[in-house]
């Protein structure tokens, strides 16, 4: 695929991702984990959106514009890696609240993952 098509992507997947957090939380199936998005989350949503798109249009931007070199394609990579990551916790959170999944389901995978991180730190 043209970086020019991932990078848009990119861009794509961070608009979702400001999208379906403002949604989860404003209606109060999850919190916002990055401390500085959760301070803009809280002056509003258009704070939120603006920064959060900006970051993700810059990123975009600069890893097109630097798209010839080795570690603009693996930073994209990198970064599309964790949005994917993302997209599925989205996906997971939207299971939950909408009663697809049980609140144990839930426990039990945050007692798993809890435990994966850990023998990676």
């Amino acid at each position: 695929m043209k970086i020019s098509r991932l990078t848009m992507l990119l861009f794509g997947l961070n608009l979702l991702d400001a999208l379906l957090t403002i949604y989860w939380v404003r209606n109060g199936f999850a919190t916002e984990g990055n401390g500085l998005m959760a301070g803009l989350l809280d002056m509003g949503n258009v704070p939120f959106l603006t920064v959060k798109t900006s970051i993700g249009a810059v990123a975009a931007i600069m890893l097109w514009r630097w798209k010839d070199l080795r570690i603009a394609q693996y930073g994209l990579t990198l970064a599309l890696t964790i949005y994917v990551g993302l997209m599925a916790v989205h996906f997971v959170t939207g299971l939950s609240a909408f009663g697809y999944l049980s609140q144990n389901f839930i426990s039990n995978v945050g007692n798993w993952t809890n435990g994966v991180f850990a023998l990676i730190v």
